[in-house]
């Protein structure tokens, strides 16, 4: 009697991911160097460099207005301080935002030509991450505009709500009354849980833009049928790597906030601060490269549950492979999962 298979889980996905990249380790290697740590870099330090500009602009700022004895300088300060960080953070989303899709372009092609066992090429890799930059953009484009849709329309009827209820003869509108605040916390907790939702069945369509060459609103409607049947796994993917990621950033910036207050202008010659950095950002590439694996590896296990990987695993089991002795690993991996028919 055959053994059942075991039910897709978080453990399931990230041990499939562990294999793949432990079978083309050097390959994953040099696109976390070249694609991943940049990203996380700039994530790390970002916090640390934007209380360490506008900190040193607003001390220079009130020293000139100090020695001068000019109020209204304060107001060229202001103004100096804005264009500083509005520059800053504009930036630092143009870096984020390049990185995280050229990671996305190489690491799920990567991922997904290793769980066949095909040949992983750097230079394809690469290859793959610039031809797939634009139509993640316009994938990532049009999934913005439905999260910004979906808060204006709450805030839209929030704010109306609130309008109707001042215009009621005999009730008075309090701002700062316990209602108001639970009202918010309400409307607040919606948001988040469609967001959540909205994500969770988003999740497979950065692969299947790369995959599947499909771009904008093709791959997020895609990635919604897939999920179908195993949307836990997608919430424990996001949940799991999201928790860290965030813990990670946090502990970083505290630790970096405490030596900004202690050591001013010469943080980024302290030996502490440094290190903190570095470690943080490889960490931090680590489980970045995990979550996209996972999701590239979660993108072929959802296939396989809507019956659409037999016919391309058995493709892929005629063709001819030679392994050779270093090869361990890098053979088709045959997908078995046990699901329930919904």
């Amino acid at each position: 009697m055959a053994t059942p298979s075991p039910p897709v889980n978080l453990w399931v996905v990230l041990s499939e991911s562990k294999r793949i990249i432990n079978a083309h380790s050097r390959h994953f290697l040099a696109l976390s160097v070249i694609f991943l740590l940049p990203l996380c870099f700039s994530v790390t330090v970002y916090p640390s460099v934007f209380r360490l500009i506008t900190d040193q602009s607003s001390a220079s700022h009130n020293s000139v207005s100090l020695l001068r004895g000019l109020h209204n300088n304060n107001d060229d300060g202001d103004d100096i301080d804005t264009k500083t960080t509005v520059l800053l953070l504009i930036a630092y989303i143009v870096v984020v935002t390049v990185f995280n899709l050229l990671a996305i372009g190489s690491i799920a092609y990567s991922v997904f030509q290793g769980f066949y066992g095909r040949p992983v090429k750097l230079i394809s890799a690469v290859k793959s991450s610039f031809a797939s930059f634009l139509p993640l953009l316009a994938t990532l484009t049009s999934s913005n505009f439905i999260v910004f849709g979906v808060f204006l329309i709450l805030g839209i009827l929030a704010f109306l709500f609130t309008k109707l209820i001042q215009i009621i003869p005999g009730l008075e509108f309090d701002y700062a009354s316990p209602y108001f605040q639970a009202f918010t916390m309400v409307v607040t907790v919606i948001s988040i849980a469609i967001t959540i939702k909205l994500y969770v069945d988003w999740i497979l369509a950065w692969v299947i833009v790369v995959v599947e060459a499909a771009w904008g609103l093709a791959p997020l409607k895609r990635s919604k049928s897939l999920v179908k049947g195993m949307k836990g796994v997608s919430l424990s993917i996001i949940v799991f790597f999201a928790t860290t990621e965030l813990v990670l950033v946090w502990i970083s910036t505290v630790a970096a906030s405490a030596q900004l207050d202690d050591d001013g202008g010469k943080l980024w010659t302290n030996a502490f601060f440094v290190l903190q950095i570095v470690i943080t950002s490889a960490f931090l590439t680590l489980l970045t490269l995990y979550n996209l694996a996972a999701t590239t590896v979660m993108y072929m296990y959802c296939k396989a549950v809507h019956g659409e990987l037999a016919w391309e695993i058995a493709e892929e089991f005629a063709r001819e492979y030679v392994s050779l002795p270093f090869d361990d690993g890098k053979v088709p991996h045959l997908v078995s999962v046990a699901y329930n028919n919904i």
